[in-house]
């Protein structure tokens, strides 16, 4: 069975899909296709990436798995295509497509494991109803931030972002800069907007007033830039973190290290005046 596309994919989506359903149901391993993450939004633009998932017969999944990039290459023009490890999800074929140039991620799931997910995709192609039948059994969340997990950690995370910019290692300080905002600043901002708290995606689109104030934690090469923007992440680190209860805030820890930041302030200060 296969479904109607909405009116509003961008033709270059549109095209490739279409040509995938033509060539997808002769495969009598898989039991269906489904659309994932922005398509599921219906605000996919030019520069959307197209993701969806390839639910193969369970005992065929092996074979699918080991013959993935052949099948890859029956969709399209592949100009390159490489496994997920790097992001957690091995199951996952990252692909380039040229004609036109479009990036498609490619999940291989076995039918039997289509109930555990994140979200719920639009099916595109089904044989025999197998697909729906098979998601109907779960029901897909995505992982919201557990902030308790994260005020477990954030001021220790704060003081060793504060001793790299104290030794100079600068660049190691503007990643973990950025590891704060993708892990704490971004999917905290997300989820207080009721938007999936994936790092810091389409924040600007979600909640624009945050997205003006996180520019002030993306700094230059320099000392007392990255403490501005580190001293920044704490200051809204605290404005998010008032949806837990303050019997649960390391009120000891956070005081250490804000005052650890001033100190290295200090520092920063002594010696450009040396």
């Amino acid at each position: 069975m296969k479904i109607p596309l909405p009116p509003a994919l961008p033709i270059p989506h549109r095209q490739f899909i279409s040509r995938m359903l033509e060539v997808i149901p002769h495969d009598d391993r898989i039991a269906g296709v489904a659309a994932a993450g922005s398509y599921l939004s219906g605000v996919m633009d030019e520069f959307s990436d197209l993701d969806l998932v390839i639910a193969t017969m369970p005992d065929r999944h092996d074979d699918v798995m080991r013959d993935r990039h052949n099948i890859a290459g029956k969709l399209g023009e592949l100009l390159a295509a490489f496994t997920g490890e790097h992001v957690g999800e091995p199951r996952l074929l990252i692909c380039l497509y040229d004609a036109p140039l479009l990036h498609v991620d490619l999940k291989f799931v076995a039918l039997s494991d289509a109930h555990i997910r994140v979200e719920e995709p639009a099916v595109l192609w089904e044989r025999e109803g197998k697909l729906s039948a098979a998601l109907a059994t779960g029901k897909g969340q995505y992982p919201q931030p557990d902030i308790e997990w994260i005020e477990a950690r954030f001021w220790t995370w704060i003081h060793y972002g504060a001793g790299k910019i104290g030794r100079g290692e600068l660049f190691e300080a503007i990643d973990f800069i950025a590891y704060l905002r993708t892990t704490v600043l971004g999917p905290l901002a997300l989820s207080r907007a009721g938007a999936r708290p994936q790092g810091v995606r389409r924040l600007e689109m979600h909640d624009r007033a945050f997205a003006d104030s996180l520019t002030e934690t993306v700094s230059s090469y320099d000392a007392a830039a990255c403490l501005r923007a580190l001293k920044a992440c704490a200051r809204l680190y605290l404005e998010l973190r008032q949806t837990i209860p303050a019997g649960t805030w390391n009120k000891r820890a956070e005081a250490a290290a804000i005052s650890y930041l001033d100190e290295i302030e200090d520092r920063i200060q002594a010696r450009r005046l040396s």
